[in-house]
């Protein structure tokens, strides 16, 4: 699945291992993890412990079902592993909790280098990883900084994580979802595909710093959320996976239909801190109902051809209902760029707590549904013609520009109030937009193969020889 971001500074190997392996009394073992002292004394101030793991499939660190905790520790791995049971099950992972473990982690560095090397790992309803101060660098694809599937859980504070692989978003998560919680540090990406956040969880970062330089800033799929607070955002989405989406974002909510995010509406928010986009839209919605919420934030598009929000079919989902069905609620928001709706697309955007929109709404003519309400002392001020199905608004919200906003199928006079009605967006039973196709799973933790939940569905096909990589935008 992937996209993701986040860090490195790691201390080098001694070339005295050898002589401290024998001191210790420790020899390698094929198939096993090796641990080092980096001084004679483990008692000894300035000492770190040296775990490494080298075999296909393996673990530097693994819990099961017990507390444990790991502090002054530099953790390597190396190693490869296949698709589905590295990114569902945690195979090949460098640190790795499941069966309701507790692990707690301070001061350690863990250092991948191998495809599916994910460096910390959380998997299972019951299971914790708490990890702080801390330093996280992958190298090879499909790696992520910090995971969680099958419902676990991971909070993290403080850490630098930097991932420089395709599909190897620093904050990432898959079938079965979780819960991730950071406070702080900085979270960097540089391969295609990669996001800073890949959330097919619940997500919230607050007072961290976000940078993609390939790929999205974050992606949403399917009934799972982001939420960001005080957090710095720089996205430079530049490269594609596949040639299911035309267009680049700094954040993409969508709906894949490979089963691995329930189907339902998808959630993301932004208060305070600020989001920097350096190539074409801002928000872009597929395939999904989404509600986006955004107070405070200062948002901008350096992509002057760029748009706001682009709601729109794309590779996803069946033709014809695949659309981006969007509630955009900005409070106390300034918000400037165009917004484009198509034709199997809507929007109801509400202005609240003294918002501004500075821009326009399907300024080439009529498209899919659009409802604006502008609450009491916000503003709409048109940069280009604007057409919406329905309008809200006071007397002295709109100033046109002398552009043209229609209503339905009417011309709004600038100066009078309006009241219109919300478009409605029905969600299927399944979860999804109404009409939309399969049942994905729901909150229960997948099924291993074998144990009566058969294989898993295979994920979407990807482009070239690469393993296949979400978003595939």
């Amino acid at each position: 699945m992937g996209i993701n971001t986040s860090r490195r500074s790691f201390l080098a190997m001694s070339t005295s291992l050898a002589a401290m392996l024998a001191a210790c009394g420790s020899k390698q073992q094929s198939g096993e993890s090796t641990t080092t002292q980096a001084a004679a004394d483990s008692g000894s101030e300035g000492s770190r412990e040296q775990i490494a793991n080298d075999t296909d499939g393996g673990h530097a660190i693994e819990v099961s079902g017990e507390q444990k905790s790991y502090r002054a520790v530099d953790v390597t791995k190396t190693g490869e592993a296949d698709g589905d049971e590295a990114d569902f099950y945690g195979e090949n992972a460098a640190v790795f909790a499941t069966e309701k473990a507790t692990l707690e982690l301070d001061d350690v560095t863990v250092t991948t280098n191998g495809t599916h090397a994910n460096a910390i790992f959380s998997y299972g309803e019951g299971t914790t990883v708490n990890v702080a101060n801390s330093t996280i660098e992958t190298s090879g694809n499909c790696s992520g900084a910090i995971m969680v599937t099958g419902g676990g859980a991971l909070e993290a504070t403080n850490l630098t994580a930097h991932t420089t692989g395709n599909s190897s978003a620093t904050i990432r998560s898959d079938r079965g979802g979780g819960t991730q919680t950071v406070k702080g540090g900085t979270f960097t990406t540089e391969g295609t595909g990669s996001p800073a956040i890949y959330s097919t969880a619940e997500v919230k970062v607050e007072d961290a710093t976000l940078t993609s330089t390939a790929s999205q800033g974050v992606v949403v799929e399917g009934k799972n959320s982001v939420a960001l607070t005080n957090c710095t955002v720089h996205a430079d989405n530049n490269k594609k996976n596949s040639d299911k989406s035309e267009w680049y974002q700094a954040v993409m909510i969508y709906q894949s239909m490979s089963g691995d995010a329930a189907q339902g509406e998808a959630n993301f928010s932004m208060k305070g801190g600020s989001m920097e986009n350096a190539n074409g839209d801002v928000f872009f919605v597929n395939n999904t109902v989404a509600t986006i919420a955004l107070e405070g934030a200062q948002i901008q598009n350096n992509d002057r051809g760029g748009n706001l929000l682009r709601a729109a079919a794309a590779g996803w989902g069946s033709e014809g209902s695949n659309g981006g069905h969007v509630t955009l609620r900005a409070t106390g928001q300034e918000l400037a760029g165009t917004m484009l709706v198509d034709e199997v697309s809507t929007l109801n955007l509400y202005l609240s707590g003294g918002s501004a929109f500075v821009g326009a709404i399907n300024p080439e003519g009529t498209a899919g549904e659009v409802y604006v309400e502008v609450a009491d002392g916000c503003t709409w001020e048109l940069t280009a013609d604007a057409n919406i199905a329905g309008l809200t608004c006071g007397t002295d919200a709109i100033a046109l520009n002398g552009y043209t906003l229609t209503v339905g199928k009417s011309a709004y006079q600038e100066g009078t109030a309006s009241t219109g009605e919300a478009i409605e967006v029905e969600v299927s039973s399944s979860g999804g937009p109404g009409g939309a196709p399969g049942d994905a799973p729901g909150g229960e933790p997948p099924a291993k193969p074998g144990e009566g939940g058969g294989e898993p569905p295979a994920k979407p096909d990807g482009t070239g020889g690469e393993p296949p990589a979400k978003p595939g935008n």
